[in-house]
């Protein structure tokens, strides 16, 4: 499929929005718009974005500029498919899943990579890993310790030093709901590049982070790895939020197995024809 001219099929999990791609599209659709040197906005949604959604009135104003929505858990696809959505662990897309197919698409193209976020060392540990790996990338890191609220030095300081970079790609790694709302209240002001939240991948790549391994990952299972390793941290996130789903929950539960899933669907007309949407 290709994301320049025909859009992803977008559906609703829990009342949101999330793009049905695969990895290898959401690489095409970046390099496309490098390529035509177009600004975009890839989001992704996993039960923590859910939870936080109602709870902070930026969040929703980021996804609503999203250019790609990515599906980040596979926990989502299963429910997903149980819901009767045309969503497989297929379309499970987060950085983990796409880093090395990124990075080779970044050394052949010797594109630039801007990565905001992580503690003062970090990321620096992690671009200097990167750049021996894959030589041709050129990566420039500053963390996330700076006064975001808009309109002051340091967040305008931020700004033009990713301007000055001129990217190709900027990585914001700063936690939900933190780096949405940066991306929100700064992407104008941004020159170019696409824009990607990404969490800690800059951690991961420093070794300050272990991943869950790929396996474990595909069963859906990478939550408990990581609740295993910061208990304190995640136990509410991964025990606690997913409670406040239920009411949306139920809700797709309605909708695919209530009285109006039930109802005839009307037969299309002779000659109709379905319409693509154009991007």
């Amino acid at each position: 499929m290709e994301l320049t001219r025909i859009r992803p099929q977008r559906i609703r999990l829990m009342g949101e929005p999330i793009d049905l791609v695969t990895p290898p599209e959401v690489m095409t659709f970046t390099a496309r718009k490098v390529a035509a040197r177009q600004k975009a906005i890839i989001a992704n949604h996993n039960t923590h974005s859910l939870y936080l959604m109602p709870r902070e009135p930026e969040m929703r104003a980021f996804f609503s500029r999203a250019d790609l929505i990515e599906l980040d858990s596979i926990p989502l696809a299963y429910w997903g498919k149980l819901t009767k959505k045309p969503v497989g662990r297929g379309h499970r897309c987060t950085y983990l899943d796409w880093r090395d197919d990124f990075w080779r698409m970044a050394q052949a193209n010797h594109w630039r990579v801007f990565y905001l976020g992580g503690v003062p060392g970090a990321s620096e540990v992690a671009a200097e890993r990167l750049e021996a790996k894959w030589p041709g990338v050129t990566i420039a890191v500053r963390n996330g310790y700076f006064d975001m609220d808009p309109g002051s030095a340091e967040n305008r300081a931020v700004v033009d030093q990713i301007n000055a970079f001129e990217p190709h790609i900027v990585f914001v790694g700063m936690g939900m709901p933190r780096q949405e709302v940066w991306i929100h209240r700064n992407y104008d002001a941004l020159t170019q590049g696409v824009v990607f939240s990404v969490g800690g991948a800059f951690d991961y790549e420093a070794g300050y982070q272990k991943a869950a391994p790929r396996w474990l990952a595909k069963l859906g299972f990478e939550w408990a790895f990581r609740l295993g390793a910061a208990p304190r941290r995640l136990f509410a996130r991964y025990l606690v939020e997913p409670w406040h789903l239920m009411p949306a929950a139920l809700r797709d539960l309605s909708l695919a197995y209530g009285p109006a899933a039930r109802r005839p669907t009307l037969p299309r007309p002779a000659g109709a024809t379905v319409r693509k949407i154009q991007g």
